[in-house]
């Protein structure tokens, strides 16, 4: 049906159209057929061939990602009161899926979440984390770069009027993915009229009642990796007693999750010299540094090492029992999945022949196009080559504060599993 809308038109082929009804946002740019001229970034309205309003979204130029939908009901007008509700529902989900998970003893777990999340809040290319009284954005389009003005102030004053003691926000919209949307790359504190401006990069935040001291300006993405937050407690749960190998530690989370856990010890390994400094420092913030050490090697090249020198091993005081892999994402394209698989299947190979039988082995994908089963697969495969067969104890994603949205099976990208090796 034919209606009048208050948004340039832009129509789509049926190809598209279907996608869209069956609840994914995005528009491509081979599938649109006529556009009425716009600004990039702006709201259009799309149509199918027939006349058939789908939606209105965000318009993007200079990406192949053309439109990303904002809205299914013809009823709103994409203003600012709009992004206040939309403000406003993803600070409640955090509230609903969070709230009640925090640890005997402490605040409610939003004190260190993501509030916003892209697609599945509604705000494509829009990732806010919070730490604490800071929030550290990411912009990754140009239609929520042109909303800057707007959000940030409503993501402040929503937070606020809640009672939360958020102050400012810091920006990394240094991502080099940013120039498929045609815009630059920068990184400091947003200097609104509504926002403090600290003199330091430097944050200490608490998770699962830990102190970590992160430098948001130099860290990897946000600073953090919030959304293994319940993963981490998953290993703390397990590591009472054993020896635990911390493989891509980053800032070592993982570590100090399986030391407060009552590990007797913990080795944390990074390529990254500087997460291995603020690893350790973590640990020493957290009275954690005598049962823990740290490497920094490429943990591709150390853990067929360790397998090779097991004297060396039992000299420094046995085997590991427990071995977490937490890799950074090996595919971001699908053009390189089997490359990707191939590496998983050889780092958890690798893991399954140094732990000793009754071991037990956390390992994740933090990559979407690695989905659910293609990494199952990797890991049976990795077990078959290393002939020990595998105990599931759990299977799990990423935390809620992350969520996934049916329909866009892009929100779902971290699996993460424990079994034990028989």
């Amino acid at each position: 049906m034919k209606q009048a809308r208050p948004y340039p038109r832009i129509v789509v082929t049926r190809k598209a159209a279907r996608s869209l009804k069956a609840g994914h946002p995005w528009v491509f740019e081979g599938e649109v057929l006529e556009a009425e001229p716009c600004a990039n970034g702006s709201v259009v309205d799309v149509f199918e061939e027939n006349g058939t309003w789908q939606g209105a979204g965000l318009l993007s130029q200079e990406s192949k990602i053309r439109v990303r939908i904002v809205t299914r009901n013809a009823n709103d007008r994409v203003d600012e009161a709009f992004w206040a509700r939309r403000v406003a529902w993803a600070w409640e989900h955090r509230k609903v899926a969070m709230g009640g998970r925090a640890l005997p003893g402490c605040e409610p777990d939003t004190n260190a979440c993501r509030v916003v999340f892209s697609e599945a809040d509604g705000m494509p290319g829009l990732i806010v984390d919070r730490y604490e009284h800071v929030l550290v954005a990411q912009v990754g389009t140009v239609g929520m770069e042109l909303l800057r003005p707007t959000i940030y102030p409503l993501l402040l004053q929503t937070l606020q009027a809640d009672g939360q003691d958020v102050r400012c926000i810091y920006e990394r919209n240094d991502s080099p993915a940013r120039a498929k949307e045609g815009l630059p790359q920068y990184k400091g504190w947003w200097d609104g009229e509504v926002a403090e401006v600290p003199e330091s990069a430097r944050i200490k935040v608490v998770e699962n009642g830990l102190v970590f001291d992160l430098d948001i300006e130099n860290s990897q993405k946000t600073g953090f990796f919030l959304d293994q937050k319940y993963n981490r407690r998953a290993v703390r749960q397990i590591a009472g007693g054993r020896r635990v190998l911390d493989c891509f530690c980053h800032v070592g989370p993982f570590g100090l999750n399986a030391a407060a856990g009552g590990a007797d010890f913990v080795r944390c390994v990074d390529v990254s010299q500087t997460a291995i400094d603020l690893a350790a420092e973590n640990a020493r913030l957290n009275g954690l540094d005598d049962r823990m050490d740290f490497t920094c090697a490429n943990v591709l090249e150390y853990l067929p090492e360790l397998r090779r020198d097991r004297a060396r091993l039992r000299e420094q005081g046995g085997p590991f029992d427990l071995i977490v892999l937490d890799p950074p994402a090996f595919t971001k394209s699908r053009g390189t999945i089997k490359h990707a698989a191939k590496g998983y299947r050889e780092i958890n190979y690798e893991a399954m022949r140094l732990l000793p039988r009754g071991g037990y082995l956390a390992t994740c994908s933090c990559s979407h196009f690695m989905t659910r089963d293609l990494l199952a697969e990797a890991i049976a495969d990795a077990a078959h080559q290393a002939n020990v067969q595998l105990k599931q104890v759990e299977e799990r994603q990423q935390a809620p504060d992350h969520p996934i949205l049916w329909g866009v099976p892009e929100s779902h990208y971290l699996d993460f599993f424990v079994f034990q090796v028989v």
